[in-house]
């Protein structure tokens, strides 16, 4: 199971949202890099990095952040937010990112995301499915569709990296939705799934271990102190994948 810290930008800092709701913002850090070099520092290999003004915007906006932590550390970023046309999906990629997630836009415009999995393939992409009262949310979780998570995941047949939040548990600390994840993981054991939100201590995380999701993200635990960063280096030697 990765590990995978989640670093999320506003206006060029890092934050945290409770359940989406953007005006639930925590400031944690006007220093993104910095940050991220002391995951990298703790042994991390992982990062997630949203762009939450581009989801927002419909747009990327925080490319130079991208751009300094894939140039400043040797951290394997997958980012999010805001990414809605091929060019803008070369230039993400080409700022260093490993992988890149694609959530509004599956549901929006599922022509354009099954053709970046045909012309990049289905290692660079990830399919990002945000639960919000049992349905997918979308742009920036300011929107509900009438897709259930199944359903999305139904029409990418090709699809290998799902990222799959909960958004009624994001930023709660109270736990993950593992029953949902344990469906998932049951019904496509094909694909590798990550799961997102809730995250509050080492327990939540040796709970996600037995759903057999391929990756857990979290954020707020680690900026709470909750779980520290060597306590989550620890973790991922224990039960982590190189």
């Amino acid at each position: 199971m990765r590990i995978i810290p989640a670093i999320d930008i506003i206006d060029g800092k890092l934050v945290r949202l409770t359940q989406g709701d953007f005006s639930q913002e925590t400031v944690y850090s006007d220093n993104p890099l910095e940050v991220a070099k002391s995951f990298e520092d703790a042994g991390l290999e992982f990062l997630h990095l949203v762009d939450l003004d581009g989801a927002r915007a419909g747009k990327v906006v925080n490319l130079a952040i991208l751009e300094s932590i894939c140039k400043e550390t040797s951290l394997k970023v997958d980012f999010g937010g805001g990414v809605k046309t091929s060019d803008e999906l070369k230039k993400v990629l080409e700022a260093g990112a490993s992988q890149v997630t694609g959530g509004s836009i599956a549901v929006k415009n599922p022509e354009e995301f099954g053709s970046w999995l045909e012309q990049f393939g289905p290692e660079k992409i990830i399919l990002g499915c945000d639960v919000k009262n049992g349905k997918v949310a979308v742009s920036g979780w300011l929107e509900e569709s009438e897709l259930s998570v199944f359903e999305l995941i139904e029409q990418f047949p090709g699809i290998k990296y799902i990222i799959c939040t909960d958004v009624s548990q994001d930023g709660t600390l109270a736990g993950s939705n593992t029953k949902l994840y344990q469906k998932i993981t049951e019904k496509y054991p094909e694909i590798s799934l990550i799961a997102s939100g809730g995250v509050g201590g080492l327990s939540d995380l040796e709970d996600l271990v037995p759903t057999g999701v391929e990756g857990v993200v979290l954020g707020k635990a680690i900026y709470e102190g909750r779980i520290s960063i060597p306590e989550l280096a620890s973790f991922s030697n224990k039960f982590g994948v190189a």
